[in-house]
């Protein structure tokens, strides 16, 4: 038994907290989804608004990413294609050494 003037029940303090829980995110889901409205328009000039520029940017940063991993890959393969060579010729040389060795062992 609670007695409201002294002490306030565990339970209706509860229940008072998750309602302003769902209010403040009611809220916040309402203030984010008027700001990226008000951003992403044209000013009254027409020029673009600061999200439209924002999302230029980024779009500009991802195209210069993806032809810099493009160039990096290129690289790599030009680098790898190097080393597969040099590996085959350094086994080449070790057959040969092999083979020497047997011809010698035998005689």
């Amino acid at each position: 038994m609670c007695l409201p003037a002294i002490i306030p029940c565990p339970q209706k303090v509860a229940k008072i907290m998750k309602n302003y829980t769902r209010i403040l995110g009611v809220l916040a889901v309402a203030l984010v989804g008027v700001l990226a409205m008000t951003g992403c328009g044209k000013k009254a000039d027409g020029t673009p608004g600061v999200a439209e520029k924002t999302g230029a940017a980024v779009d500009n940063a991802a195209e210069k990413t993806v032809d810099a991993a493009k160039s990096a890959a290129e690289k790599t393969k030009d680098v790898a294609g190097q080393a597969v060579e040099k590996t085959g010729e350094v086994m080449e040389k070790a057959g040969a050494a092999v083979e020497k060795t047997g011809a010698g062992m035998q005689e």
